[in-house]
């Protein structure tokens, strides 16, 4: 893709971050992510959870 890549974070969720060249390779790794930090054991919430939204780009 030409050095283009998407980069995702989970809002309240300390360190859970990451990006991808692909939407799905960015949802992968931020799957990954979150079972990292479950290992580690349960996670302190930051924030309070709102929503969410759906963005389609043509």
């Amino acid at each position: 893709m030409g050095g283009r890549s998407f980069v995702g974070y989970i809002p309240g969720l300390r360190g859970a971050h990451s990006q991808g060249e692909t939407l799905d390779e960015l949802n992968h790794n931020l799957k990954e992510v979150v079972e990292l930090l479950l290992e580690d054991g349960e996670p302190e919430l930051e924030t309070e959870f709102v929503g969410t939204q759906s963005v389609v780009v043509a």
